[in-house]
């Protein structure tokens, strides 16, 4: 049997991104509205809005409230090839790993939660937030969702003997990783936990894993620009 058809938003997102593939919306340009796309492709307007939303959270539209959706400015990507455990690499430069968890709970998903870990909205997802610290200074807020029926004994772990990553790669073995990465300014709550002063540059890096086919976790990390940078080789 051939694959099953792609879902309609599927679809409408394959177009849009033809379109700004092809150069025929540069960036800035300014996207038609909702109701000019149901009009134009046929869709409802339900599909229309889902592939809007995806493409915003994937970064290739900006949608401004009241204004209208723009084609995203392309941003510079660098490749991370591999997902660490924090304290591994911490250990190899024969430092100290200690970490602090700020909060280790269940949510029912959201609406971006949902998306990210593909489930449906209000289901259960678990929320930890833990800073790690090299030698007593804070080097990362680990901000991460987990996906409760693949790990549903989350909450009962102490992240302080063992960091999410080594526990979930033991639940559900790491197959798949995805990483955006930005520079953005740490949040004053953010500026706290990492002990900084307030507006400095901070390396965000959003990580999304999977086991097979099952989406894992979400993750948020936020590392002070000052102690922190990406490395990499590759071979053609």
């Amino acid at each position: 049997m051939g694959d099953s058809p792609a879902p309609l938003y599927a679809r409408v997102k394959q177009m849009i991104t033809q379109q700004i593939d092809s150069g025929n919306w540069p960036p800035h340009y300014r996207v038609p509205s909702e109701s000019e796309l149901v009009n134009q492709l046929g869709f409802s307007r339900m599909t229309i809005n889902r592939a809007l939303r995806e493409m915003t959270a994937d970064g290739l539209l900006v949608r401004m409230q009241g204004v209208g959706t723009f084609v995203a400015e392309p941003k510079s990507q660098s490749a991370l090839f591999e997902v660490h455990n924090i304290a591994d690499e911490i250990a190899s430069r024969g430092h100290r790993h200690t970490c602090q968890v700020i909060t280790l709970e269940e949510e029912a998903a959201g609406s971006e939660r949902a998306l990210a870990l593909d489930m449906r909205e209000g289901q259960k997802v678990f929320h930890s937030l833990i800073v790690h610290y090299e030698n007593d200074i804070p080097v990362q807020i680990e901000d991460r969702f987990v996906n409760a029926l693949v790990a549903p004994e989350y909450l009962k772990q102490d992240f302080t003997l063992q960091t999410p990553y080594a526990y979930l790669n033991q639940v559900a073995p790491l197959t798949e990783g995805e990483h955006v990465v930005e520079a953005i300014l740490a949040e004053s709550s953010e500026c706290k936990l990492l002990q900084i002063e307030k507006g400095e540059p901070c390396l965000l890096i959003r990580r999304r894993t999977w086991s097979g086919r099952q989406p894992v976790t979400a993750a948020r990390l936020i590392h002070p620009g000052s102690r922190h940078r990406l490395e990499g080789r590759f071979h053609k």
